[in-house]
C-alpha cells in the first residue's frame, strides 16, 4: 500500500494564496485571512500580506487565541459556495472558518460513488458542507455531531443552499454511541465518512480521545457496511499519527470486503508557487 496525496485545488470562492514562516494567507470569498500553520516551514513567496483579519494563537497548547481584524468582517458570516453547494463561512474561536476546504477532493470523490436512493452517514459532521455535497448527488443522509450548535449550523446551511427539503436526518449525539446503536438495529449504509477530533466531549459529557477510541469506532462502522457498500472514509487532523497506521487499520478491519484501501496525506495547493501544504492524513476503503 503506497501512500498518495489528495490535493485541494483553488476554486472561485477559496484559495491558499501564500504560506510560510509558520503562517498561511487564504482567501474566503471576498475576505482574506492569516492563520497559524506550523507545517509551513519555508519562506513565503510574498513579502507583505494584506489581510482582513488574522488569528493570533494563545500561549497554551490547547488551541486558544483570538482574531484581530484590520478591516470590517461580518461576524455573522458570509455566503460561499463549492460547486452546487452554498454555505456560510464565519470566523470562529477555533481559528477555522466553519468548514475545511482541504476536504473538497473527498467531497468530489464521494459524490461520484453515490446516487439516488443511496444512504450515507456523516459522523462528526460539523456544519454539514460534506453532508450537503453528498445530498446534492441524490443520496439520503444521516448527519451526526455532538455539538447542537454545529448541527444547527448545518441546518442553516441546508436552508441557504435551498436543500431544507432534502432527506437529511440531523442528529445531536455522541458519534460512537450512535454507531453502536445503529449496529444493534442492523442498519447498513452505502457510504460512511468520519472526521473525528483529537479530543472531544459528547452532549452527555462523553469523553473522546482519538488514539483510544478510533479502532473500536472503525470496527463498528465496518458492521454498518457490506459487500454492496461504496466507501468508508476517515480523515485525521492534528495528531502524531501516520497515514500508514490508519491504512493498515483499515486493511485489518475491512480486508474481508475486498475492494481497495488507500491512505496518504491531504494537502492544499498554494496559488503563489504551486507548492503543496499538508493539512491532514486519510484512509479510505472503496468498492472500486
Amino acid at each position: 500500500m503506497d501512500p498518495s496525496t489528495l490535493i485541494a485545488e483553488p476554486w472561485s470562492h477559496y484559495a491558499l494564496m501564500d504560506c510560510g514562516h509558520g503562517r498561511k494567507l487564504e482567501r474566503y470569498g471576498p475576505y482574506s485571512f492569516i492563520r497559524p500553520e506550523p507545517q509551513a516551514m519555508w519562506a513565503p513567496a510574498l513579502e507583505d500580506w494584506d489581510a482582513d483579519g488574522e488569528f493570533i494563537p494563545g500561549s497554551d497548547e490547547e488551541g486558544g487565541g483570538r482574531w484581530q481584524f484590520r478591516r470590517p468582517v461580518p461576524r455573522e458570516g458570509w455566503d460561499m459556495a463549492w460547486e452546487d453547494v452554498r454555505f456560510r463561512a464565519q470566523t470562529t474561536p477555533f481559528r477555522h472558518l466553519g468548514f475545511f476546504p482541504d476536504m473538497s477532493p473527498q467531497w468530489a470523490w464521494m459524490r461520484e460513488r453515490l446516487g439516488a436512493g443511496t444512504e450515507a452517514l456523516n459522523l462528526f459532521g460539523y456544519t454539514g458542507v460534506g453532508t450537503l455535497a453528498m445530498s446534492a448527488a441524490g443520496a439520503n443522509l444521516v448527519h451526526v455531531d455532538a455539538s447542537k450548535k454545529s448541527v444547527e449550523g448545518g441546518k442553516d446551511n441546508a436552508a441557504l443552499a435551498g436543500m431544507s427539503d432534502r432527506p437529511i436526518r440531523w442528529i445531536v449525539e455522541d458519534a460512537a454511541k450512535f454507531v453502536a446503536r445503529e449496529v444493534r438495529r442492523g442498519r447498513r449504509y452505502d457510504g460512511i465518512i468520519l472526521d473525528p477530533p483529537k479530543y472531544g466531549r459528547g452532549p452527555a459529557g462523553e469523553v473522546w480521545r482519538l488514539e483510544e477510541g478510533l479502532p473500536a469506532l472503525v470496527a463498528d462502522c465496518r458492521k454498518l457496511i457490506d459487500e454492496k457498500s461504496r466507501f468508508l472514509v476517515l480523515t485525521v487532523y492534528a495528531v502524531r499519527m501516520s497515514a500508514l497506521a490508519i491504512g493498515e487499520l483499515f486493511n485489518q478491519i475491512l480486508g474481508d470486503l475486498g475492494g481497495r484501501v488507500e491512505c496518504g496525506d491531504m494537502a492544499v495547493r498554494e496559488e503563489a508557487r504551486g507548492l503543496l501544504l499538508p493539512t491532514a492524513i486519510f484512509a479510505r476503503w472503496s468498492r472500486d
